[in-house]
């Protein structure tokens, strides 16, 4: 992923903490999906093995959206990237805890997620002040 991305934007602390939420998650959802993978009793499948996979689909997006928001020179275009970024990280919150709920023993890691989605807010905050 960060084969082509300008020399500044892969130093700053926030694509690099975008970087480090989307391996979490990847390896927190490989983690899950080998609990939640199984078909019940009844012979369905469990719905939360769908919030595995969205969490890494919506971290995999947020260092895109940060490299797109840089790269941008209208402030209209810029501001889009940086609506899309919240909702990104706000989804990745909320699926965090449905998938708290799930019945896996990697439910445990997911409070570590959510600690580092509250400091990528945090420099996001301070980001969108620069730009």
């Amino acid at each position: 992923m960060l084969y082509n991305t300008p020399t500044n934007l892969s130093d700053l602390p926030i694509y690099k903490k975008a970087i480090d939420i989307f391996a979490l998650s990847q390896s927190i959802s490989s983690y899950l999906n080998q609990d939640l993978s199984g078909l019940k009793e009844d012979g369905t499948e469990d719905n939360n093995i769908y919030f595995s996979g969205d969490i890494v689909q919506q971290s995999v997006s947020l260092a895109p959206e940060i490299a797109n928001a840089e790269l941008q020179r209208h402030s209209d275009r810029k501001y889009k990237h940086l609506a899309s970024l919240k909702r990104l990280t706000n989804m990745l919150y909320k699926n965090s805890y449905r998938l708290e709920k799930s019945n896996s023993n990697g439910k445990d890691f997911l409070p570590i997620l959510r600690s580092e989605l509250r400091k990528f807010k945090k420099l996001q905050r301070h980001w969108m002040l620069t730009l």
